[in-house]
């Protein structure tokens, strides 16, 4: 297959209101099954809830939490991949069979098949495990899909493992923009009152989600992270009110070349749609420099440095850590 029709979807979702989640999942599959879309990407822990997700207890968490294997929200994903023919992926919490917890992806495919990501980088509770494996896998439709979660992409040796695995197209599911940020140039919160008044006053909001709090920030790393590495992106991504946070949507679709194919900054649940030509794969600028990598001098980058951090350290602590 050349060519294939994807779609990325931004939408609010309810804390922990898992049927209305998926009632939105299920909305958006609809819409993207009637545009014969193929592969469809849902956001970051879409089904659970997200950033109230914090200030749980371990046991609220387990509460919430679904095996992968036979939770009830991954019942619904299969019969919808089934009944429509499409490839679905939606990020929520899962529990273990040894009762660990995850900030994990799910992809669901028609032939019944699941394939699931955790977080390497999760940081959004301290009863919740970071994942330690890549995941890239083939589909039926003649690609070989990768999953990165949020702050996974953030980190460039990630992606570009991800790529050496073989992936064609990332799912780079997220929960950002408008984030609170120790960094004096990146991201910065939104005035919630905005998103409260988006139908009234659109524009006052939109161009929150275009600035340098949503887009333009996004703008700064992640079409590199397609072009440097030679593949697609599909961006999903929250929108709104996330507890005491604004997400700022931006839902993207990014060629190989780090070309926007499609994309949203509108205040409300959306999709965007667009077909990608996998054909410009094989010569595309990424793949190309990826041909001529030199190995052998790349050692430092499996070596410690001596000011890692784990991942929750890394994103809350205030002062810089040397």
């Amino acid at each position: 297959m050349k060519k294939v029709r994807v779609a990325s979807v931004q939408f609010n979702h309810a804390p922990g209101d898992k049927q209305f989640n998926l009632s939105r999942i299920q909305h958006f599959c609809e819409i993207a099954a009637g545009e014969d879309v193929k592969l469809i990407s849902f956001p970051e822990m879409c089904i659970t809830g997200y950033w109230h997700v914090r200030k749980l207890s371990r046991s609220q968490i387990h509460e919430l939490a679904e095996n992968v294997e036979d939770g009830s929200s991954i019942f619904v994903l299969k019969g919808l991949s089934k009944e429509l023919g499409m490839v679905i992926g939606a990020g929520l919490i899962e529990i273990s069979n040894d009762r660990k917890l995850f900030n994990t992806y799910i992809v669901v495919m028609p032939d019944g098949r699941i394939v699931s990501h955790r977080k390497l980088h999760c940081f959004i509770s301290k009863h919740m495990d970071s994942g330690d494996r890549y995941t890239v896998f083939e589909t039926l439709l003649g690609f070989k899909v990768g999953i990165l979660i949020c702050w996974d992409n953030n980190l460039i040796e990630n992606v570009r493992i991800t790529a050496l695995k073989g992936a064609d197209i990332l799912l780079a599911p997220h929960q950002t923009g408008g984030c609170k940020s120790r960094s004096p140039y990146a991201m910065g919160p939104i005035d919630p009152e905005l998103w409260k008044r988006r139908r009234e006053e659109p524009t006052r909001i939109e161009a929150e989600f275009r600035g340098p709090k949503g887009r333009e920030w996004l703008l700064r790393w992640l079409p590199a992270r397609a072009h440097d590495n030679g593949l697609f992106i599909i961006f999903s991504n929250g929108v709104g009110i996330d507890d005491d946070e604004v997400r700022t949507g931006n839902a993207m679709i990014i060629d190989c070349y780090g070309r926007i194919q499609n994309e949203t900054w509108k205040a409300e649940d959306a999709i965007v749609i667009a077909d990608i030509d996998l054909s410009l794969l094989e010569m595309c600028t990424g793949r190309r420099w990826i041909r001529g990598r030199r190995p052998e001098l790349y050692k430092t980058l499996v070596e410690k440095m001596g000011n890692e951090l784990d991942p929750r350290t890394a994103r809350f602590s205030k002062q810089p850590t040397v």
